[in-house]
């Protein structure tokens, strides 16, 4: 699987560990940065790696600053994208199974290393379950037709 990575100033430590699974589980990765600790605006990172992966030029994506919130917002704005904030395996697994999520948030300031290792490698081994489920995914997309604007402003 070829994912897209990134985190803000915050989430440099967990990017790192991410990073050490998604070798240990033999994924590919781009990495969206940020690089360093200066001070970085997570909507951009988050608006690049939404981007690769609503485009289809990755399978999933990862993002990571203090506490998740603000990737996963930021992320949601990308018609396509399911990012989900998991603080725990049981939301990792149904994240997947549930909403086929296609992006996972993590916070740093939140989550601890091991459990964030156990989390990345649920939501990747998790497969989305269909059945009664693909129906609300459709009304999720359904939303995002309703509400996606052109650049004039009005909805398309």
């Amino acid at each position: 699987m070829h994912l897209a990575v990134g985190c803000d100033h915050n989430g440099l430590d967990l990017k790192r560990v991410v990073f050490g699974v998604l070798a240990e589980m033999g994924h590919t990765y781009e990495d969206f940065g940020c690089y360093d600790s200066g001070s970085v605006d997570y909507p951009d990172i988050a608006l690049a790696v939404a981007r690769g992966v609503s485009e289809g030029r990755f399978h999933q994506g990862v993002l990571i600053c203090s506490n998740g919130v603000g990737m996963s917002v930021a992320a949601n704005k990308v018609p396509g994208v399911r990012a989900a904030l998991c603080h725990d395996t049981f939301t990792a697994r149904r994240a997947r199974e549930h909403t086929d999520a296609n992006i996972l948030c993590l916070g740093e300031w939140t989550t601890g290393k091991g459990l964030a290792e156990d989390i990345v490698r649920i939501f990747l081994t998790t497969e989305f379950v269909g059945g009664r489920h693909a129906r609300r995914l459709e009304k999720i997309r359904a939303l995002e037709r309703t509400y996606h604007k052109d650049n004039d402003g009005k909805p398309s």
